[in-house]
C-alpha cells in the first residue's frame, strides 16, 4: 500500500470542494491472486513438503485463484461504504488487500492513514479475561493508560457481554462466538479510524446490540472516518451505508447510492 496525500490536484474543485471530498482509500484496477493446494488431504502441510523434500518429489498439482479481478474505486472521508455479493465474491479478500494483509497482483491500492480491519476472526487471548482484553486490545491502539481505564467500562458495557453475569471478569474462551465478536467490535469502534474494515462483524447479538454497533458506524463516519462494511444482511447495510460496492466473482459489478445497488444486487439473487 501507498500513502495518499492530503489534498487534491484537481484543478476544476473550489478549495471548499477540495476539503470535502479529500479521498481515503484508491483502488486502481486491483488484482488479487492467491494459491492454493488441489492435491490430497495434507498435501500442503509441514509435514508434506518434508517428505518432498527428503524425496526430491515436485510440489502437488497448484490452482491459482483469481479472487479480485481489477476494481477500481475511491473512497472519501465521511463514508460509509457496504461491500455485498454472493459468497466467494472477494469481499473479504478485497478488505484483506485494502488492511496491507493481502499483497496486490496487478494494480494498487492506496490508502489515508492505516486501514484498521475488524472481522470475526479478530484475535483475542482465550485465556485472558474479556476485561484485560479491553486494556491490551485498546493499548494496542495507542491509547494511553487514562483514556484506557476511562474507557473500558463503556466498552464493555456497549458490547453487553455483562448482561447475563460478569462475563468481564471471566476468560475470553467460555465466551460464545456471538459474545467475543461483540466485544472486537466494541473495542475496535471505541478509537477513531481514518478507516475502518467491518467483515461480518455487525451480523452477531440481538437487535439492541445492532442498532448500537451501527450507530457506532455513524459516529465515526461523522467524525471524518471512512467506514467499509461487508455483511450478508442487507437491512444492516441499508440502515448503516449510503453508498454500496457489489462484487460478484471478483468483478466490480456496481457502485452507487446503497438503495439501487441493492435492489439490483436482490433482483440478481432472486433470479439465480
Amino acid at each position: 500500500m501507498a500513502e495518499l496525500n492530503e489534498a487534491s490536484n484537481d484543478a476544476t474543485l473550489t478549495l471548499p470542494q477540495i476539503r470535502e471530498r479529500i479521498p481515503t482509500v484508491v483502488v486502481d484496477d486491483a488484482h488479487v491472486i492467491y494459491r492454493v493446494h488441489k492435491g490430497a488431504s495434507g498435501a500442503s502441510s509441514p509435514v508434506a513438503a518434508l517428505r518432498r523434500m527428503m524425496t526430491r518429489t515436485s510440489e502437488p498439482n497448484i490452482r491459482e485463484v483469481h479472487a479480485v479481478k481489477g476494481v477500481s474505486f475511491t473512497a472519501y472521508r465521511g463514508e460509509a461504504i457496504g461491500l455485498i455479493g454472493s459468497n466467494g465474491s472477494g469481499k473479504s479478500t478485497l478488505l484483506r488487500a485494502i488492511a496491507g494483509l493481502l499483497p496486490v497482483n496487478r494494480g494498487g491500492i492506496y490508502t489515508q492513514g492505516q486501514p484498521s480491519l475488524l472481522g470475526v476472526n479478530a484475535a483475542l487471548l482465550n485465556d485472558l479475561p474479556g476485561e484485560r482484553n479491553v486494556v491490551l486490545g485498546c493499548l494496542a491502539m495507542g491509547m494511553s493508560p487514562a483514556e484506557v481505564q476511562r474507557q473500558t467500562p463503556e466498552i464493555i458495557e456497549f458490547s453487553g457481554i455483562n448482561q447475563r453475569g460478569d462475563f468481564a471478569s471471566l476468560p475470553m474462551r467460555t465466551y460464545s462466538s456471538g459474545m467475543a465478536a461483540r466485544l472486537r467490535f466494541s473495542i475496535a469502534a471505541a478509537k477513531k479510524h481514518d478507516v475502518l474494515l467491518i467483515d461480518e462483524a455487525l451480523a452477531t447479538g440481538d437487535k439492541g446490540f445492532r442498532k448500537r454497533s451501527e450507530q457506532r458506524v455513524r459516529e465515526l463516519r461523522e467524525s471524518a472516518g471512512t467506514v467499509f462494511l461487508v455483511s450478508h444482511q442487507l437491512s444492516s447495510v441499508r440502515d448503516t451505508c449510503e453508498r454500496t460496492i457489489w462484487l460478484e466473482s471478483g468483478v466490480l459489478r456496481m457502485d452507487g447510492p446503497t438503495d439501487e445497488v441493492v435492489r439490483a444486487y436482490e433482483a440478481f439473487a432472486n433470479g439465480k
